[in-house]
């Protein structure tokens, strides 16, 4: 069982890494190391479900754009991959893959050198400045990014924005995009959760959820300001060497134990 405590510490680190390109799941796993909270089925619910706290402080902030009838089909089609692949592989993910240190952390290695790499050695022009201007090719594209994603510790918002950065879109234009398509997704991915584990969550569980999600949320709108203040005269290259260097200290301080 999770306390208040930690719900509220959860709910923190949920909503203040969910869309920059750390793993908001690998840094939820981690501090649930730290915390000494087993990887139970509720647990791993609960990584899921406060998802969708942070989600609603995409719908919060951008309401708009979710009634721009050109901009939704190009989210929906993004969408599709990762609907596809998350049903299909489900019961593979929750049951081997979240909650596996290993695979966390080498995830979050590899993915934070490539950022590096990325952001050090790729140069391309940027010719789409405007969501509705990304085609449904490129959009189904950039949903095939976001489903390597479904790997823990490799981080959706990374994998979507490189995707996007590839495909000739502008930097703050994929990351809009990446937060509208978080929407969706991580909806998804909290309701197939819920419905499948419902019968076995207590009332007293569900009110868990409930201080995770509103922390989460409310940690998600700073998350998402500090984020588009942050691209405006920088890269991704701190938050590559920030994944290196959290897998080289929890790596080390294990040794050392």
């Amino acid at each position: 069982m999770i306390s208040i405590f930690q719900a509220v510490v959860l709910g923190v680190v949920e909503g203040v890494t969910e869309f920059l390109p750390i793993s908001s799941t690998a840094h939820l796993v981690i501090v649930s190391e730290l915390l000494k909270i087993d990887q139970s089925v509720f647990v791993k619910t609960f990584e899921i479900a406060i998802q969708s706290g942070a989600i609603l402080a995409v719908v919060v902030l951008y309401v708009k754009k979710f009634f721009d009838i050109e901009v939704l089909k190009r989210v929906c089609i993004a969408f599709v991959p990762t609907a596809v692949l998350g049903l299909l592989f489900y019961t593979l993910i929750k049951t081997y893959l979240i909650g596996n240190m290993s695979v966390i952390l080498t995830a979050l290695a590899l993915g934070g050198v490539f950022l590096i790499l990325f952001e050090t050695y790729f140069r391309k022009e940027d010719v789409v400045s405007d969501i509705k201007s990304i085609t449904y090719k490129n959009a189904f594209y950039i949903g095939l990014f976001q489903s390597v994603a479904m790997i823990p510790g490799v981080s959706r918002s990374a994998a979507t924005i490189v995707g996007g950065l590839l495909l000739g879109v502008k930097r703050d234009t994929i990351i809009e995009f990446s937060f509208l398509l978080a929407v969706p997704t991580m909806l998804a991915a909290t309701g197939l959760d819920l419905i499948k584990s419902s019968g076995s969550i207590t009332q007293s569980e569900f009110g868990i959820l409930g201080i995770g999600f509103v922390t989460s949320f409310i940690m998600a709108i700073a998350s998402i300001k500090f984020l588009l203040r942050f691209i405006k005269t920088r890269t991704f290259v701190a938050f590559g060497v920030y994944r290196v260097l959290l897998v080289l200290l929890i790596v080390g301080v294990t040794y050392a134990f």
